[in-house]
């Protein structure tokens, strides 16, 4: 896809509603689009969104090994809800096994480099395999996670899969999100009531302070400003 088209697409559907921009592409791509979902409240919600569009809709998860019981309790509770089903990537047992066996199993808390490595061989190495074979994907980023995120447009082109990259909900704000999720009766990952609002790899979170930034329970022993798994690190490039 050209720069121009991008472009485009990015006028048409600048101040569209997230169910206006997945009709439209649930539409054209179907059968070659699908939702990431990590389960988060901004997943949670573009599932019930997509599901609500189009029934079978792809949705995939990135099952790291190292996940929240809670979320596998979300996982569960969202296909006994909505009687569908999450195609499931897993990390490659070989790559994990040796990784494991050269720095051990807390490797990420060694140093930045390290935890890079464990992210890319759980993450995203994962993703390229669930994307393949996809003309686009759909994510839940907001501009207000971080301000890597604040540049967000609802459609992009990702440079590095080479696929049309949507994120509808990009301009709302957490209120949003809640409002949407309580509305609808969408399930939601239960450590979001513990002070939990980023929620990744249970080695990785921690619940976040009063008026600490909502991504601060992230790998926050790393002092580095810009942290990021790798999953979607500058795909709005040609």
């Amino acid at each position: 896809m050209t720069k121009k088209e991008v472009s485009g697409l990015q006028e048409r559907f600048g101040a569209s509603k997230p169910e206006e921009i997945l009709a439209y592409f649930l539409s054209l791509y179907r059968g070659r689009i699908a939702l990431a979902s990590s389960l988060s409240a901004e997943d949670q919600a573009l599932t019930d969104m997509v599901l609500n569009i189009d029934p079978e809709a792809k949705a995939f998860t990135l099952d790291t090994g190292r996940l929240h019981q809670e979320t596998y309790n979300t996982i569960q509770e969202t296909m006994n809800l909505y009687g569908m089903r999450y195609e499931v990537y897993f990390p490659e047992r070989r790559e994990i096994e040796e990784m494991e066996g050269t720095f051990g199993p807390n490797l990420f808390y060694d140093s930045v480099e390290r935890r890079i490595l464990c992210c890319e061989a759980r993450k995203v190495k994962p993703l390229k395999r669930a994307l393949k074979g996809l003309e686009a994907w759909v994510t839940g980023l907001r501009r207000e996670h971080s301000a890597g995120r604040a540049g967000l447009q609802k459609v992009e082109w990702d440079s590095g899969n080479r696929l049309l990259k949507l994120n509808p909900i990009c301009d709302w704000s957490g209120s949003e999100v809640w409002e949407y999720i309580r509305a609808r009766g969408v399930p939601y990952n239960r450590l979001h009531d513990l002070r939990y609002p980023s929620i990744g790899c249970s080695c990785c979170t921690r619940a976040v302070a009063e008026g600490e930034d909502m991504r601060g329970g992230r790998w926050w022993w790393e002092q580095s400003g810009k942290k990021e798994c790798g999953l979607h690190l500058d795909g709005r490039r040609l």
